[in-house]
């Protein structure tokens, strides 16, 4: 490109009217002339050839994306990763904005997806390394979807559960138990105090325990749970499947009793979650499987945040995420980011309930809670509960504990003389049997 065409993809905010663009923040790794490669990065991704062969045209002014804030933030004595590329010449680290107008694909999120994070985006002479940090949308844009039709207040209100946390537990073992064993774990673990019993994600529709029994015993169980503890209930369904079957998978375990529903949003795709949304009459929960590999690597990819942001404009109503702790091996800014996409103003979108987990219990509840800085999220035990010693009754009734032991102040130690359920998990971590 020349320096007249080069111009052509950079622009100023106020040159724009910012309610026809998306804004895109990428870290890249440039290799030769900075300004030749970013605009490579905005063609590709939008106009590619800009005008017609002797045609007097130009289609960049409506149709092109571009860079509207650029900080170079050094020079690197390699790339951050050994990606194979073609280009000589130094390397520079970059923070870039870049405005696209979404024109070019409408308010359908594969056509967006295509074009912020695909072949146009990571196949860009000139930038071998690039990672896709956030987007930013205009009000403009957010009119078209519905996002979560339950939300966090639609959910405290099936359960009557208010001014705390949400207590979720994924029934252990995970794989291999019949639905009726299912079941019954899951019968105790309500009655010892937790909301929702939810499959796990690996848990789908398989021979030994298919959806339509599984959905059916767990759908009598939480009857049952709720009649002897007088308080609702909530059996969240796992019902990730092919495309063409997620609405029959939907219908059969709404019918038997699944009074919420979780799907593995990327691996089914944000457009089969939106469709979802506007089908079903239970909340949508959407679990994060796939995403760590996109995300993982601290330069290359796309953030966890873009995701959860995403997840939430399809209509999801809680989002399960990693969590604090070493076990998800998730930076502590990265979960606190997370969980603030669920939560902050987004338009006129509802706010998604965040579920940051990973090997979570009774002992880990005050950590969680201080990090996320609210009672707004779930807290989702696996083993906290249903590996607790003396069974899943008694490990759901010590995440109750631990949460009065932080509603009235009182150190967890102290607060669990006399309270055998959370004493035995204090023991524990003390090394006392």
């Amino acid at each position: 490109m020349n320096s007249e065409d080069i111009r052509g993809f950079f622009a100023s905010k106020e040159q724009l009217d910012m309610a026809d663009y998306l804004t895109l923040d990428y870290y890249l790794e440039c290799v030769g002339d900075i300004e030749t490669a970013l605009a490579h990065f905005c063609s590709e991704q939008s106009t590619a050839q800009w005008k017609r062969v002797d045609q007097d045209e130009d289609f960049r002014p409506r149709y092109a994306a571009k860079v509207i804030s650029l900080t170079v933030e050094g020079e690197l004595a390699a790339l951050s990763y050994p990606v194979q590329h073609f280009e000589s010449g130094p390397v520079h680290a970059c923070r870039v904005t870049i405005a696209h107008p979404h024109c070019n694909f409408g308010t359908k999120l594969p056509n967006l997806l295509s074009a912020v994070c695909g072949e146009g985006v990571f196949f860009t002479p000139g930038i071998p390394v690039v990672k896709l940090l956030d987007i930013g949308f205009p009000d403009s844009y957010l009119k078209a979807f519905d996002g979560p039709k339950f939300g966090i207040d639609g959910i405290r209100d099936l359960l009557q559960a208010y001014n705390r946390p949400i207590f979720f537990g994924v029934v252990k073992p995970n794989i291999g138990l019949t639905p009726a064993q299912f079941a019954e774990i899951a019968y105790q673990s309500w009655l010892g105090g937790l909301d929702i019993a939810k499959d796990d994600e690996m848990l789908a529709d398989v021979d030994w325990s298919t959806l339509i029994e599984r959905s059916r015993v767990l759908g009598e169980a939480r009857v049952r749970a709720e009649r002897e503890t007088g308080e609702p209930k909530i059996y969240l369904a796992n019902i990730t499947d092919e495309v063409d079957r997620l609405l029959e998978q939907h219908d059969i375990a709404v019918s038997n009793g699944a009074n919420a529903l979780l799907v593995n949003a990327f691996p089914i795709g944000l457009s089969a979650v939106r469709m979802l949304a506007r089908h079903t009459k239970v909340p949508l929960i959407g679990h994060f499987p796939f995403i760590a590999a996109f995300s993982r690597m601290e330069k290359y990819g796309v953030h966890s945040r873009v995701m959860t942001k995403l997840q939430r404009l399809a209509g999801l109503d809680s989002i399960i995420m990693p969590g604090f702790g070493s076990r998800m091996m998730t930076p502590e800014e990265e979960v606190k980011a997370n969980i603030a996409e669920c939560l902050q103003d987004f338009g006129h979108l509802k706010r998604s309930l965040p579920v940051p987990g990973g090997s979570d219990s009774a002992l880990t509840l005050e950590t969680v809670y201080r990090k996320v800085g609210s009672v707004d999220f779930g807290f989702v035990p696996g083993r906290g509960v249903f590996g607790h010693p003396m069974g899943p009754k008694a490990g759901a009734t010590s995440i109750r504990q631990a949460w009065e032991a932080i509603e009235q102040g009182i150190e967890l130690e102290r607060y669990a003389v006399g309270r055998a359920e959370l004493q035995v998990m204090v023991d524990g971590a003390n090394g006392k049997k």
